[in-house]
């Protein structure tokens, strides 16, 4: 009935251990917290764990894997109000990115947490996991149109955050100088 146990469990753990880091980031800008992000990482990993056979045969298991953890997402905050973001991104050990070097992350994540739910996971997956708007809608469960309009207005409520104003203008002036 298929390969032994322990050599799926072995493809699992290799697998989950090479996109926990990105998990685990995508998790903390949607639920705001460190422990909410494990919670919901983990929680995620035991749902693929389960659905292993057919989460290895998607086309990209790292996407479904992203789709359980954003409907994990969304159930948690329909039961329950979503937190404030805190100012600091856990590090993801060996994963270089921008934003992880940014010192204007703590404005980035408080007005991140000024973002409905549903606007601030569109503008996490377009903008954050660089996901096309078709693969966002797949991610969200939604229509492309639902991702465009939620990106959209997450955007413009981001650029009427005063300190992200701030540091855009900085970044303007410091680089004219």
């Amino acid at each position: 009935m298929g390969e032994p146990r322990s050599a799926r469990d072995e493809e699992f753990q290799a697998f989950i251990v090479g996109v926990w880091p990105r998990l685990l980031r995508t998790a903390f800008l949607l639920a705001g917290e460190q422990y909410a992000a494990e919670d919901l990482v983990q929680s995620a990993a035991e749902k693929a764990c389960a659905a292993w056979p057919k989460v290895r045969r998607a086309d990209d298991p790292y996407a479904y894997v992203r789709r359980i953890l954003v409907n994990q997402h969304a159930r948690r905050w329909r039961r329950r109000p979503p937190e404030l973001l805190v100012d600091a991104v856990p590090d993801a050990a060996g994963v270089e990115d921008g934003f992880a070097r940014s010192d204007e992350r703590g404005a980035l994540l408080a007005a991140l947490a000024t973002l409905p739910p549903r606007q601030r996971e569109a503008v996490v997956l377009r903008h954050w996991e660089d996901l096309s708007d078709s693969r966002t809608a797949t991610a969200m469960g939604c229509s492309v149109g639902a991702v465009r309009s939620h990106a959209s207005k997450g955007i413009a409520r981001l650029r009427q955050v005063t300190a992200l104003v701030e540091l855009k203008d900085r970044a303007q002036i410091g680089g004219a100088v």
